[in-house]
């Protein structure tokens, strides 16, 4: 370590380099995310251009090399030069940090790539970057790559300026780019993950269309690319349809609500259905914003006072009654919020929490005003009526609650009634290195007992399959002696009494058989924390154990195999006098086998269970785990597939013979 430190120790950055160095910084992750979100930021700038109505279609294209394309029929890139950079503004635009026409409200009203970052990022972390702007009867093009300089690699470099092609019809800018290998590996574009967001913009803005390709994929009916369109004329309102699908809703068509302001344009779409949580879905400027913010508090208040005041015109709360409170009428309530607005200010670039404080007042008055003219026409006063008496249900149900956790509290004994016999503790008592594994049965959890590491690995067998807490009330849940027993150990509450910062362990581990038995024992805790302890999920604390199938082995070769696409290669590699040990279940494994598999952390193999989409995640629990079980096959009819060929023990015997 140098002695000295003078100015000439002081490293300037140039161009790009910055984020070539610390790319977490400007796209959270170097793994799937993050490669994913220099494609958002792309699409983001197209979006804008449609949702200000400079254009009304988007097409992405997956290509066979992992590259992809946005293309959109917007007003294109500034191609003439900048006064002050002297080069032109699609050079700008991919070159420089905090550079773009959104800084100010004369180019776009409103727009989701405030930060100026976007195209520049998505630029400077691709192997190559190429760009055609189709303006004002002209075709540009002008092409970026990442180029060794010296020892370091310098990302998205004019290899040219910008080039005056030829004449054209169209109208828009198409960028192409390709991820570079040396940033995220060998990482590859989602459809299926591409395809949710891409639904989700479509529903938000409504009439603009968006058509998904993947060169990768054939369709089998037409024999072409694999493509999906999005097109939805009625906006929010085909969206909240969308997400209550197959739930059994309180009224026909949805509430809907839109309204400006000064500052604020709003769209707001309800629909209750017959379920006992609430669940807000908010966007600003079709940026999904998951930690809410004052728009949301807004909604809230709105809600609340519209509906106290309405419940009270309409004589269904008396003089001598309290009004009810939001969560009230929020019980079983689906909601889509989406405001546009100028001079936004998230909160960090990754824009998941609105915090502009002005905000609130404008969003509570739109949506009152909005419901109270919805409720002045005589043909809602049904719709209002099943809303406010749902509420009242909900009301005796939150004190009949109340009451439910006071008891539970008590059963529980300072939180060690339930645990007694059931739970085996770590010994430490820092919350950060503890890790709670919820097994399958008291035989693995005998195992598991056994191979833990008691310093900071605590066990919790469960007897028997948990409650499915989708659509039971917080008291049925309350009742259940197995979700207790959970609650207890991990410390934190629950509902809305949960508090993560009393989370007694870092990882929640669920560790069940790899069969039909263990999905849905997956799925039901999955569900339970998704409903009462959303921040378990959201904040990182969730894991699914992967346990083995298979153990491929002879006198000097041990190797477990995770899944059945890897056997072959394991059996090669064994070689001819091999054997398989098939494991049907946790309870099989011995407790070094389990160790080994499941618990050490340089060995074992574990999933974080992340939201990504809420929206989407909503709408696939409340189907799988809801009581229509037509809309539930249909889920797994479109999802799942099972044309598939088993081809797991094919040409078995011809390895071994070869040895």
């Amino acid at each position: 370590m140098a002695n000295s430190y003078n100015s000439k120790d002081i490293v300037v950055l140039d161009g790009l380099d910055a984020v070539r160095l610390r790319p977490g910084m400007y796209i959270g992750t170097t793994g799937s995310k993050g490669m994913h979100h220099l494609l958002w930021e792309i699409v983001d700038n197209g979006i804008d251009e449609l949702s200000n109505g400079f254009g009304n279609k988007l097409v992405v294209t997956i290509h066979k090399d992992n590259s992809i394309t946005v293309l959109d029929n917007g007003r294109g890139i500034p191609v003439d030069k900048h006064p002050k950079l002297k080069v032109s503004g699609v050079q700008v635009v991919f070159t420089q940090l905090h550079a773009g026409g959104k800084f100010n409200n004369s180019n776009y009203a409103y727009s989701g790539g405030l930060h100026g970052v976007g195209a520049s990022v998505t630029n400077a972390l691709s192997e190559w970057l190429k760009v055609n702007v189709y303006k004002d009867g002209s075709k540009y093009f002008m092409e970026f790559a990442s180029i060794a300089k010296g020892k370091k690699v310098a990302g998205g470099v004019p290899l040219a300026p910008l080039k005056l092609m030829g004449k054209t019809k169209l109208s828009g800018t198409e960028v192409t780019f390709k991820p570079d290998e040396r940033i995220f590996g060998e990482e590859k574009f989602d459809f299926d993950v591409i395809s949710k967001k891409l639904k989700e913009i479509a529903f938000l803005n409504g009439g603009i269309e968006i058509v998904l390709i993947d060169e990768n994929q054939k369709d089998e009916v037409s024999k072409g690319y694999r493509t999906s369109t999005y097109h939805y004329k009625n906006g929010l309102k085909d969206f909240i349809k969308y997400l209550t699908d197959g739930s059994t809703t309180l009224y026909k068509e949805p509430i809907y609500i839109e309204g400006k302001s000064d500052l604020v344009s709003l769209n707001l779409a309800i629909q209750h259905i017959d379920s006992y949580t609430e669940n807000t879905f908010s966007f600003v400027n079709n940026i999904p914003t998951t930690e809410g913010g004052t728009h949301e508090t807004g909604l809230k208040s709105a809600l609340t006072r519209a509906f106290n005041d309405i419940a009270r015109n309409l004589s269904l709360l008396k003089d001598k009654e309290e009004n009810l409170m939001g969560e009230d009428y929020r019980e079983g309530i689906t909601c889509v919020l989406s405001i546009k607005l100028k001079n936004v200010q998230f909160e960090g670039q990754t824009k998941t929490k609105l915090g502009n404080p002005e905000v609130r007042p404008e969003v509570e008055s739109i949506v009152y005003d909005g419901l109270i003219k919805f409720a002045e026409q005589k043909a809602n006063k049904n719709v209002l009526a099943e809303i406010i008496n749902k509420a009242k249900g909900a009301a005796k149900a939150r004190l009949a609650s109340k009451h439910a956790k006071e008891v539970a509290r008590q059963k529980s004994s300072a939180d060690t009634y339930s645990l007694v016999g059931k739970l085996s503790s770590c010994t430490g008592r820092n919350a950060m290195l503890n890790e709670l594994f919820i097994v399958e049965g008291d035989s693995a959890g005998g195992s598991a007992k056994q191979a833990r590491d008691r310093a900071y690995q605590a066990i919790l067998p469960l007897k028997g399959k948990p409650l499915n807490v989708e659509k039971k009330r917080l008291t049925q849940v309350l009742e259940n002696e197995e979700i207790r027993t959970i609650i207890s150990a991990l410390g934190a509450g629950i509902g809305n009494d949960f508090k993560i910062q009393n989370l007694k362990y870092n990882k929640v581990v669920i560790l069940a058989d790899a069969d039909q038995d263990g999905a849905h024992i997956r799925a039901i805790l999955l569900t339970f924390f998704y409903r009462y302890m959303r921040e378990l999920i959201t904040d990182g604390h969730v894991y699914v154990g992967i346990a083995p199938l298979y153990k491929v082995y002879k006198k000097n070769f041990e190797e477990y195999v995770y899944d059945d696409c890897k056997l072959k290669s394991a059996i090669k590699r064994c070689g001819a006098g091999y054997q398989i040990q098939r494991y049907k279940g946790l309870g099989e494994m011995s407790a070094d086998q389990l160790w080994e598999t499941t618990m050490a952390p340089e060995k074992r193999v574990m999933v974080k269970v992340t939201l990504e989409d809420a929206a989407e995640a909503e709408r696939m629990i409340a189907t799988m785990m809801g009581d229509n079980i037509e809309a539930r096959k249909a889920y797994i009819s479109e999802n799942a597939n099972f044309n598939k060929a088993d081809t797991t023990f094919d040409k078995v015997e011809k390895v071994e013979v070869n040895g």
